[in-house]
């Protein structure tokens, strides 16, 4: 999506409605600075106002979404281009935060050996060096709970029995077995535990 151009489109179709910014903001329940965000395309609007929004500026979401008014015959392809960039849109996103995720663990695991091997022989033996072995294993466990965020946040978990794909809460992810990011859970569809490998796309 180009929100450049939706948030000139925006402009245009408010200016279409007679209506200053401030008065778009009072019929949304908002400040003018956020139409105003809109509006230069620093920001989209909410999904939960979109639809009020289209409603005040006589437009459809689909129009809205492109930034551009549609005829009646371009409209369903219009409406199957957006699904694919938002399709696209998402997949992108997701493979960002997927090799966040691993780019996290694997500074984190190389952290946690050089740390455990200067603590093994650079400290003297004694209470300071298991200070110092529980405080860099405590340091890496922090960033793990973030990755394992990530981890979950996008795709899902494909069910062995049933193929079903599980999206898992944080708190079913952390504490279900698992190697790497195959999960041993239970499925909502089939009702059986298994070992769920992680899909990207949902």
């Amino acid at each position: 999506m180009n929100q450049i151009k939706i948030g000139k489109f925006i402009a245009e179709r408010r200016r279409a409605a007679g209506l200053t910014q401030m008065q778009l903001a009072e019929k949304l329940s908002l400040t003018d600075r956020a139409i105003s965000k809109w509006e230069t395309g620093r920001a989209l609007p909410d999904s939960s106002i979109m639809l009020e929004l289209c409603d005040i500026l006589g437009i459809s979401v689909n129009e809205l979404l492109n930034g551009e008014k549609i005829s009646m015959e371009n409209e369903n392809k219009q409406k199957e281009q957006l699904l694919l960039d938002m399709a696209r849109e998402v997949q992108q996103k997701n493979k960002v935060i997927w090799t966040s995720m691993w780019a996290i663990m694997t500074v984190c695991f190389i952290a946690l050996i050089g740390g455990l091997f200067i603590a093994a022989f650079l400290i003297p033996e004694g209470v300071w060096q298991l200070v110092a072995i529980l405080g860099i294993c405590v340091v890496f466990l922090i960033p793990c709970f973030y990755a394992l965020k990530l981890e979950v946040s996008v795709g899902a978990y494909k069910c062995k029995n049933c193929g079903h794909e599980i999206v898992p809460t944080y708190k079913e992810a952390l504490t279900a077995m698992h190697f790497g990011t195959t999960r041993y859970l239970k499925c909502p569809e089939c009702n059986k535990r298994s070992w769920c490998k992680k899909v990207l796309k949902k």
